[in-house]
């Protein structure tokens, strides 16, 4: 019988933030269509980039995009017209060349209404996909602390 070997823990980093539910994002009961969580989970992804420098537009400088591969939700409680909520996003350290998010939206009573993950991938701008961690990358993972070379 093999013997397993334990497994290190990832390491992740967390930013929160607030979103405003509109009008626009409700059914005609006022209760966030479900479909809308995934733009919320966005919203949460580009504060998190914004915050510790790595948002789109910092990947778009170094030539890359970050397209998403997958994505799912699991629906707890609805959020409704005008509720503000918290959006906590955590990305999870991979040694792969991806970035994985994980949230968690709370609604006002600091419920869990929603969580979800995302994947993502790197391609060079001109369309390859990288299966390698770009420079870049490496070297944002190491000012975050996620690296200790």
């Amino acid at each position: 019988m093999r013997k397993k070997m334990p497994s290190k823990p990832s390491k992740e980093i967390h930013f929160t933030s607030e979103i405003r539910v509109r009008f626009v994002e409700t059914d005609p009961l006022g209760i966030v269509w479900h479909g809308n969580y995934i733009q919320y989970f966005e919203d949460g992804r580009e504060a998190f980039g914004r915050h510790h420098g790595i948002s789109y537009l910092d990947q778009k400088d170094f030539n890359f995009s970050t397209p998403i591969v997958k994505s799912s939700s699991e629906h707890k409680l609805p959020l409704r017209y005008g509720d503000v909520a918290t959006v906590k996003t955590t990305f999870v350290d991979s040694p792969a060349a991806k970035m994985i998010f994980k949230y968690e939206i709370l609604n006002p009573s600091g419920e869990v209404a929603c969580t979800g993950e995302t994947v993502q991938v790197f391609v060079e701008l001109g369309g390859e996909l990288s299966l390698t961690i770009p420079d870049f990358f490496k070297e944002w993972k190491r000012k975050v602390g996620l690296l200790d070379d």
